[in-house]
């Protein structure tokens, strides 16, 4: 009985594992055809591949969730309330705009620019307001003078 031994080849760049079939075929091409081979020799020559080690799991990170809830009126009033799960742990809370800006842009430009449009918004309407209250004052001020 005669034992094929395979030269080891050197892995090249082009692929990860070694080409299995190439080198069954050149070794079967080497190997003159006996009629005492059987299945043993064939196993051997064509060796299964191995399972890619796996990757110890890295430790996971508990999460927190939060959730802060921003609420404005026309007006200009902003409300606050946080919660964890279905727990309020604040509620109700006046905050002023300025302050809700400013959390916006530390926080992201993307949630900024949204609410800073709102807040001009309602900063125009008030100052509509104030406009059209001291045009009502300006007239209630004349009718007080010509009563006197």
């Amino acid at each position: 009985m005669t034992v094929d031994t395979l030269a080891v080849e050197t892995p090249s760049d082009a692929a990860d594992t070694p080409d299995l079939m190439n080198s069954s075929a050149a070794a079967a091409a080497e190997t003159p055809d006996t009629s005492e081979a059987s299945d043993t020799d064939s196993a051997e020559v064509a060796k299964p591949k191995k399972a890619p080690a796996k990757k110890a799991a890295g430790k996971k990170t508990k999460t927190l969730e939060l959730t802060l809830t921003v609420t404005g009126t026309a007006d200009g009033e902003w409300r606050a309330e946080l919660k964890q799960g279905t727990t309020y742990l604040a509620r109700d809370l006046a905050v002023a705009a300025a302050a809700v800006s400013r959390a916006a842009k530390e926080l992201h430009e993307d949630l900024s620019t949204p609410i800073d449009e709102v807040i001009e918004e309602a900063r125009a309407q008030q100052a509509a307001k104030v406009a059209a209250l001291e045009a009502e004052l300006e007239a209630a001020r004349k009718a007080l003078a010509d009563l006197d």
